[in-house]
């Protein structure tokens, strides 16, 4: 997938609302996992995906700064993200926990 053409997110649009649910890819668009859940703070914005797994079962949660993805609209108005972490790299994470 070219994401040259995608839009970016506007800061306005960083809702939990836009957000969970969201693929997220790797560079070479190798689908990593789904944004489960965001976390608000005053310094960052972070977000849990759920990694892994097939339909939830035996997946695993990690958590990211969210200026760790680009976040973006195709020209389907789908959102996404793409990141330069690899499925590995997000697997070997602590998991996260509520």
């Amino acid at each position: 997938m070219d994401h040259s053409s995608h839009v970016p997110l506007t800061p306005a649009e960083l809702t939990d609302e836009i957000l969970v649910g969201a693929p997220v890819y790797d560079h070479d668009d190798n689908k990593l996992g789904t944004i489960d859940h965001v976390h608000h703070s005053a310094a960052s914005m972070r977000v849990v995906i759920d990694v892994g797994g097939f339909l939830g079962i035996g997946s695993k949660r990690v958590q990211l700064a969210l200026d760790q993805l680009d976040m973006m609209r195709d020209q389907s108005g789908q959102v996404h993200g793409v990141t330069a972490w690899t499925k590995d790299q997000l697997k070997d994470l602590p998991e996260h926990h509520d």
